[in-house]
């Protein structure tokens, strides 16, 4: 027996690296924040006629979804190296660096929110599609991304606490919890968001005083004296955009074949934990190689290094298990509910061929794009994460028709 069990030991340490307890903690965080997603799929299960009701809105929905990954996770990634340095502390004071972070992210939901609500509109007329008015697209992403934000900060700065506390391991753990958390109240914020655009007299004036809360908020930031804030802002709010843009096309993706989606639930309840979790994924390396640049672990440098390769083998170790569970338990969930299902052996062959399919695509995304962030002398932990996720969410969209076809579902 010992012979065996020093080769599983090596194997286990070839293909998870030095540290089993920080990958332990990520697929646990993994497992979580896919649990809290089908929350998210059940819903746009459960809100298919409204997509029917509003056109064009789940243009929105991913790019909205994604938003609350991308600026949560990013200062979950910026918290995470904080700890690393050992510059993280809890504070009132603004002055601080949780507090410039704390107030960047909330700038950054204001201005963000109302731009996806005007590309979320002109997109939707460059593809020819039919949609809803560019104020209602304002009402429902600023209304729904405040409830959300409220409460996906709550939970980073929890999360950071309790790393800062128990010694978890911030930049395995955060990026999972904190988009799963954005994808869970996310989804039931727009919904509830929608409810004031069918008030024929609130709707111009709720998307006036947002639009209005907004640009008064990226003023404030200009004006605040804080170079930390400034920073932030000034850095994530191009990448934001483009990340945006990119949510938005992978909305228009899925939009234009709703038809299968609407024809098997099921695959609707699919979409958010398979687009978190290829994002989740991506996140985990994300915040690992930022933290490895800043402390010198690895260097910016074409060809990776030992070190990065072992944190690519974690993200594909964690990929299997992750994508076959979130077929089956998505395919549990419709059966429960009564939505139709194109069946358990079909579900894990679409989650499985998309999965590794995006997962591929998102390592050479994710190093190369942390690298160059780094060599233009720019913070990788304000562009990975956003870069990421919003690829992954159009990546992971089309990786998922893709399955979708070549199984011949729906």
């Amino acid at each position: 027996m010992g012979p065996i069990r020093g080769r599983l030991a090596r194997l286990a340490h070839a293909l998870v690296g030095p540290d089993p307890q920080s990958a332990r903690q990520g697929f646990y965080a993994l497992l979580i924040s896919s649990g809290g997603d089908l929350l998210a799929g059940v819903t746009l299960g459960a809100i298919q006629h409204t997509l029917e009701q509003l056109p064009g809105l789940l243009v929105l929905i991913p790019a909205a979804i994604g938003m609350r990954g991308n600026i949560f996770g990013a200062l979950g990634s910026r918290l995470g190296t904080a700890l690393h340095t050992g510059t993280f502390t809890l504070s009132r004071r603004r002055s601080t660096v949780v507090g410039q972070n704390l107030l960047a992210a909330l700038t950054l939901t204001f201005a963000i929110s109302l731009a996806l609500a005007a590309l979320a509109k002109s997109i939707a007329v460059a593809f020819d599609l039919h949609s809803i008015s560019l104020l209602d697209f304002v009402v429902i992403s600023m209304v729904g991304g405040v409830i959300s934000s409220a409460v996906v900060l709550v939970i980073t700065v929890g999360v950071a606490a309790g790393s800062a506390r128990y010694g978890w391991d911030m930049d395995s753990v955060a990026a999972p919890v904190i988009t799963a958390a954005g994808d869970m109240v996310t989804l039931p914020s727009l919904f509830l968001a929608t409810y004031c655009v069918r008030v024929r007299f609130l709707s111009p004036a709720l998307g006036a005083l947002t639009a209005g809360l907004a640009v008064a908020s990226l003023v404030g930031v200009l004006r605040s004296g804080l170079p930390l804030l400034k920073r932030i802002v000034a850095e994530s709010l191009p990448i934001l955009l483009v990340a945006g843009a990119i949510d938005i096309v992978a909305g228009i993706t899925i939009e234009k074949r709703l038809a299968a989606f609407t024809t098997l639930p099921a695959l609707l309840v699919l979409v958010p934990p398979f687009l978190e979790d290829t994002g989740a994924l991506g996140g985990i390396l994300a915040s690992r190689l930022s933290s490895k640049l800043h402390l010198g672990l690895i260097e910016p440098t074409p060809r990776p290094a030992r070190a990065a390769w072992a944190d690519f083998r974690l993200i594909a170790v964690f990929a299997v298990p992750v994508f076959t569970l979130v077929a089956i338990s998505s395919d549990l969930v419709s059966l429960l509910l009564g939505l139709a299902s194109p069946g358990p052996v079909r579900m894990i062959g679409i989650s499985l061929i998309g999965g590794l399919l995006a997962t591929t695509a998102c390592v050479a995304i994710t190093y190369y794009g942390a690298i160059a962030a780094y060599r233009l002398g720019l913070d990788p932990d304000n562009h990975g994460i956003p870069m990421v996720t919003s690829s992954m969410d159009l990546i992971g969209a089309v990786a998922l028709i893709f399955a979708i076809l070549i199984l011949r579902v729906g």
